[in-house]
């Protein structure tokens, strides 16, 4: 997942401003520039930095007058002409944003919300990109969606909404707050809204009848002075809602690679700190260019295979041209042995030099090395330390480029795009690789006792040992082996698709009347809101929203909305999951991803390039894709499932008796839970009753609200706060077990899983109530999650060290979260499922069992 940072410039330059122009005397340097605005922007944007740890980020600037200003002569007429000062000081921040490293907008015609907003809908349509808003402007709060977050800045600290929390503290959902804008005004950008009435009024309002449209269809109904004052500002309050909602399709051709974080410009950032006279920042900033001991300044390049000197234990890091190794082109690889500091090109790397089995050797990515390797037809021995696994579990943050781990130990390693390029990678000169190469094991092996003496005193060395390290050699493994892809069966269901994407278009223009473009939102939203006249169009600068949530909101309105979600539905499916996957297929016909250890904080896997842990299973064209991943020759695809294992883990982690029993007498749990909560018998529990215990039993794992419980249920959260609290009054020690878990959370600042990984949980520590409430549910989710990720990588570790004691044909292929996949010979069939079962289900002894689930079938959708 990736997430982007979309932070409000303006707000930022504006509160700093502000906050130390005292009667007009404000910093300035010695030749007179005002610095004021700069100082504190700088301040702010360090600390977003350093909280959000961003990889991608955008700073919003507003330029000049836009079309509301057009629209609506008075907008923001009432504010106070920017001063001098403060105009003086944007050119620069935004000089800042870019030596920083960072990419900054300004867009004539729109203002930086219409910007966020843009970055904000990406974000709600790419399944891969969530984002977080940085601002203290309550404008902002209406693109807070499922993918999006906020962080509202306050005088001293912020609140961080997500859709849940905003609807707790305001109890209307964030898209309304352009209504509530539309109806209480906004004196900052002189929007007008219905005078006399203000936020408590607008809230109850919109509590009511949800929307503007919705208050004025039941217009009748209000009764006294609301009414009057409702009637006389018809206008105004529409007029307020267009002029308050934020533009989100600006016309930017970007993908989200385009706005990464870079590398900072020191040399840069030092020149313009000494002008601005900023000398703490100067000298920070030399800090942090400090350079690793005994600076590397060449690495000898070796010609031949006699040349190569390794004495004893060493470092090595291979050097690959793009970041999915399965594809991309190996270099060479740089090794360290404490004296000798070599690079080895790849021409004289697949004469497989002896060291590659003899020395013991560290790394970083040991999976990635392995991997990489088997496909040059090379094989490397005696790994024994893993730099990035190490780290990872230490906290620090890690990803695929290690010159971000190095840069926390004051190693100055360029980025690897600076070396390489962003989009179309380029290698420069053997001599350059091979210096950056070096630098990178020289890092390694330095660092190496280091992290390993860390994991001893944090009590993390036998998770390492006995989990994540001999876990990268299996799931390289099942990178290696891949998966065979029948494709001839996803090409006949893309027909099938292909087919009925052409009959729901025809649909779609039948009942719209025309033909237009379904893909395109400005036409789609004409069509919606003006030819058809459906309620609550939302019509911004480029057209009416056509965003998901709008037309969930009009299923029931049109027959033409369900044929268009559909139609969205199945041409997504089409893309990533048909024309993705045939386009991932190797020359061998297999599908090869790669699997992430350091990516969630709970410690689970995650599946990348392509992601199979991730195909739709709720549709049926859905579940038939999984028939085209098949298995080799004389084999069938076996798998092992863990029944409930994360209520499992909750019934041993609570000790509540009555869970515990039921799990050991092999009770159906949301059964036994409906039962009890609903006071009938296991056999007058209807399906409704079973499916409000199942929502109910897997949201106390992951701290559910009764407004989480109400989304997922279609209820009211009045009903759904009724279930939670009677599901609590029936098992009063899973409430018991959740107040001690807290208190011992916020104790420690820290949750452990039974195979004590750590997850460090700063929000606990923090002085909102909302933020401190997001920490409570992690310390309460993560040991009971952590602990099932790590059960089925242990079962992983101990199965594959089965297969290749007993030399058996069968290969792990997938792991789909509880869900373990096998190419599984035909005649092993009967070895593989006692392997599983014994192995699966003996991982660690709990109060109540472990079960494993077995299937197989011609196809992963015949295993199920």
């Amino acid at each position: 997942m990736k997430k982007i940072i979309l932070v409000d410039g303006n707000n930022l330059l504006f509160r700093s401003y502000y906050a130390t122009a005292y009667n007009g005397n404000f910093m300035k340097n010695s030749k007179g520039f005002p610095t004021n605005a700069l100082f504190g922007f700088h301040n702010m944007l360090t600390k977003i930095i350093a909280d959000e740890k961003p990889e991608y980020m955008v700073v919003a600037f507003d330029k000049g007058k836009t079309f509301r200003h057009e629209e609506y002569k008075d907008y923001k007429g009432g504010r106070i002409q920017t001063p001098d000062e403060l105009k003086q000081q944007f050119p620069i921040a935004k000089e800042l944003v870019t030596l920083m490293g960072y990419t900054y907008f300004e867009i004539d015609n729109y203002e930086a919300d219409d910007i966020i907003g843009t970055f904000a809908a990406y974000c709600d349509e790419d399944d891969e990109v969530i984002g977080t808003i940085v601002s203290s402007d309550k404008d902002l709060l209406q693109l807070i969606s499922d993918d999006v977050d906020m962080k509202l800045l306050k005088q001293k600290d912020y609140i961080r909404y997500n859709k849940e929390t905003f609807f707790e503290d305001y109890g209307i959902m964030p898209e309304r707050v352009i209504d509530l804008k539309a109806l209480e005004g906004d004196p900052s950008d002189n929007i007008p809204g219905v005078k006399g009435i203000g936020e408590k009024t607008a809230l109850k309002l919109l509590r009511q009848y949800h929307t503007l449209d919705g208050i004025y269809e039941h217009i009748d109904e209000i009764k006294g002075s609301v009414h009057d004052k409702l009637l006389l500002d018809k206008e105004n309050a529409y007029q307020s809602y267009h002029l308050a909602t934020i533009v989100k399709n600006v016309d930017m051709d970007i993908s989200i690679e385009d706005v990464k974080c870079r590398e900072r410009d020191h040399e840069k950032l030092e020149k313009l700190y000494e002008e601005l006279e900023f000398y703490s920042f100067l000298k920070k900033e030399k800090e942090y260019q400090k350079k690793e001991p005994e600076e590397v300044e060449e690495v000898p390049i070796v010609s031949n295979i006699d040349e190569i000197k390794v004495e004893g234990k060493c470092s090595v890091y291979l050097e690959i041209l793009g970041t999915n190794y399965h594809h991309s082109d190996i270099l060479g690889m740089a090794i360290y042995d404490g004296k000798n500091l070599q690079f080895i090109p790849k021409d004289i790397l697949v004469q497989n030099p002896k060291f590659l089995l003899e020395n013991e050797k560290y790394t970083y990515d040991a999976k990635k090395v392995y991997v990489a390797l088997k496909w040059l037809g090379i094989e490397i021995e005696n790994i024994t330390f893993d730099s990035m696994i190490a780290a990872s579990l230490l906290d620090y943050n890690v990803k695929d480029d290690i010159s971000y781990l190095a840069n926390n130990f004051d190693y100055h390693i360029p980025f690897y795009e600076t070396v390489y390029g962003k989009k179309k990678l380029k290698a420069p000169k053997i001599e350059e690789v091979a210096l950056y190469a070096g630098k990178k094991a020289k890092f390694i092996y330095e660092t190496k006792e280091i992290l390993e003496n860390k994991l001893k005193e944090e009590e993390l060395l036998k998770l390492y040992q006995e989990i994540e390290f001999p876990l990268a050699f299996v799931l390289g493994d099942m990178e290696y082996q891949g998966v065979h892809l029948d494709q001839n069966t996803l090409k006949e269901m893309g027909k099938e698709i292909e087919q009925n994407v052409s009959r729901l278009e025809q649909e779609i223009y039948k009942l719209a009347g025309c033909e237009f473009l379904i893909t395109s939102p400005k036409e789609l939203g004409s069509i919606l809101f003006e030819r058809l006249g459906l309620p609550h169009g939302k019509k911004g600068a480029r057209g009416y929203s056509t965003a998901a949530d709008v037309l969930e909101k009009l299923k029931d309105v049109h027959p033409i909305i369900n044929k268009i979600l559909e139609y969205r539905m199945i041409t997504k499916l089409y893309t990533t999951y048909i024309e993705g996957l045939l386009n991932m297929v190797k020359e061998d016909g297999k599908i090869h991803t790669i699997y992430t250890q350091t990516l969630t904080r709970t410690g689970r896997l995650s599946s990348i390039e392509p992601n199979l842990q991730n195909i739709p299973v709720r549709t049926e064209y859905g579940r038939l894709i999984r028939k085209a991943f098949v298995p080799s020759k004389h084999c069938v695809i076996l798998g092992g499932d863990y029944s409930q294992i994360e209520l499992r883990i909750l019934a041993h982690m609570s000790g509540v008796q009555a869970l515990i029993d039921a799990f050991n007498q092999g009770m159906d749990i949301h059964t036994k839970t409906a039962s009890d909560i609903f006071h009938v018998t296991p056999e007058e529990v209807t399906k409704q009753m079973r499916r409000v215990a199942k929502a109910v039993n897997f949201g106390i794992i992951y701290g559910i609200s009764s407004f989480g419980l109400s989304e997922n249920l279609n209820i009211s959260v009045g009903e759904a706060k009724h279930f939670i609290d009677h599901y609590l009054e029936t098992y009063p020690g899973i409430q018991e077990y959740m107040d001690k878990q807290i208190k011992q959370a916020y104790q420690d600042g820290y949750v452990k899983t039974l195979f004590h990984r750590k997850r460090i949980i700063t929000e606990l520590n923090n002085s909102n109530y909302m933020i401190r409430h997001q920490g409570e549910r992690m310390a309460l989710n993560t040991p009971i999650q952590g602990t099932s990720a790590d059960i089925i990588k242990k079962a992983m570790v101990d199965i594959g060290k089965e297969l290749k004691k007993r030399k058996l044909k069968t290969k792990m292929i997938l792991q789909v979260h509880d869900e373990l996949l096998f190419d599984c010979d035909k005649d092993e069939i009967e070895i593989i499922k006692e392997i599983i079962r014994d192995k699966m289900e003996h991982v660690l002894k709990l109060k109540v069992p472990l079960k494993v689930d077995i299937a197989y079938g011609n196809n992963w959708y015949e295993a199920k």
